[in-house]
């Protein structure tokens, strides 16, 4: 059955949920400075995090926007810190550099696992380096919230136990994706997907989005490596005489594939997944290159929260805020790994417990309203976005506005 779409008014599967449990996230309060702190000396009443991310390298765009989203919320919590059981935990996070490098990933989980001891791990905007520390974790059952998009990450369950994913799922950016393009009256496409599980779980998606709305396939290029030469995938492009290009990859690769397409002579609809949204993708040297293309995107990309005075939408607010303080500039990405610190502070909370089987155990039973968005894992489902979390957003004069 079909989920419903955005702005329906048909009862969703998460309000179903959300009927029968209540929502578990704690609401990020006040401000802090304090420094994240790291190496292997542990206080008592520490709650471990290990955050293995993409500081540099290929993964760079993504995984420093997420570290500043982690230090903000780790910050605000330890400004009270966490009521667990009859003690008030402090969060410890140990910040790990993958240097964009699946291999050194594992290394790196592996001393969060064993060194640290750490009692969770948030990580990984590249699937391929989300897939080795699922390795790590999974042995170590130690419980891993991984913040990149490939649905292959949290499935076969029966292997991915320990395993959550924060990103939508790619059904449900494609069928989005697939009715606007519907919408707008195109009947060809050509579609440009990332290498790797990324780019795997978007061609399955948006070939049986596309077929359902009745939208013809016209050709599936694969993109080289990031940094590569995208001219002759461009050429390529160009050749198919398609009426709209969906360009399945994160940045900074899918800027670099806009401009590919507009020096190679595409003047086309170009439509991005979620994962085309950082700071890189609005840059100066992408700009007109972007203008006007459209991206299903968690709604978190709009200023329309701001106005929300609900819990959800008045932590919201409260992060923006403190984003901007910090940073100059708020750009609207996906906070993910903001939300999955509250998701393992609530976890800890509720089973009364930093033990790594407990926390495994209630984050598999929360229902809540994120930063990025709305989940709803059960023991049979570990991720990812609810679908009406999504929104469309188009780049007008340089700014993602959203359109529905």
């Amino acid at each position: 059955m079909a989920r419903p779409a955005i702005g329906s008014s048909s009862l969703t599967r998460r309000g179903l949920l959300v009927a029968s449990a209540s929502s578990l996230f704690l609401t990020a309060c006040g401000s802090g400075d304090s420094e994240v702190q790291s190496g292997p000396t542990r206080g008592p009443q520490d709650l471990v995090i290990g955050a293995n991310l993409e500081l540099t390298g290929a993964g760079a765009a993504m995984g420093v926007l997420q570290e500043r989203a982690l230090r903000i919320t780790v910050d605000t919590l330890n400004e009270e810190g966490i009521q667990v059981g009859n003690a008030r935990r402090k969060i410890r996070l140990v910040v790990q550099d993958n240097g964009s490098d699946p291999k050194k990933a594992a290394e790196q989980a592996a001393e969060l696992v064993e060194r640290e001891q750490a009692n969770a791990i948030i990580g990984g905007t590249i699937a391929e380096t989300s897939m080795e520390i699922i390795k790590v974790a999974q042995q170590g059952q130690l419980p891993f919230i991984s913040l990149a998009a490939a649905d292959e990450l949290v499935v076969p369950l029966t292997q991915r136990d320990f395993i959550y994913k924060l990103t939508p799922d790619a059904t449900d950016v494609a069928r989005q994706l697939a009715r606007l393009i519907s919408s707008q009256k195109l009947r060809k496409v050509t579609l440009l997907a990332a290498p790797g599980l990324h780019g795997n779980s978007g061609v399955r998606a948006v070939t049986q989005s596309l077929k359902t709305s009745g939208v013809q396939l016209a050709k599936t290029l694969r993109l080289p490596a990031t940094g590569a030469d995208l001219g002759s995938i461009a050429d390529r492009t160009v050749s198919s005489k398609a009426d709209a290009v969906v360009v399945w990859a994160t940045a900074p690769t899918s800027g670099a594939t806009a401009r590919a397409l507009r020096d190679a002579g595409y003047q086309g609809p170009i439509f991005f997944d979620a994962g085309a949204v950082a700071e890189e993708t609005l840059s100066d040297q992408n700009a007109d290159a972007v203008e006007g293309a459209f991206v299903v995107h968690p709604m978190a990309l709009s200023g329309s929260s701001l106005t929300n005075t609900t819990s959800a939408g008045l932590a919201r607010r409260d992060f923006v805020f403190r984003y901007i303080q910090a940073h100059g500039s708020f750009s609207g990405f996906a906070p993910y790994a903001s939300d999955a610190v509250q998701l393992i502070a609530a976890a800890a909370r509720l089973a009364n417990s930093v033990d790594r089987g407990r926390i495994r155990v209630y984050l598999a039973r929360q229902v809540t309203e994120g930063i990025a968005g709305s989940y709803a894992f059960a023991p049979i489902r570990h991720g990812g976005m609810e679908p009406d979390s999504l929104g469309v957003f188009t780049v007008s004069r340089g700014e993602w506005t959203r359109i529905s």
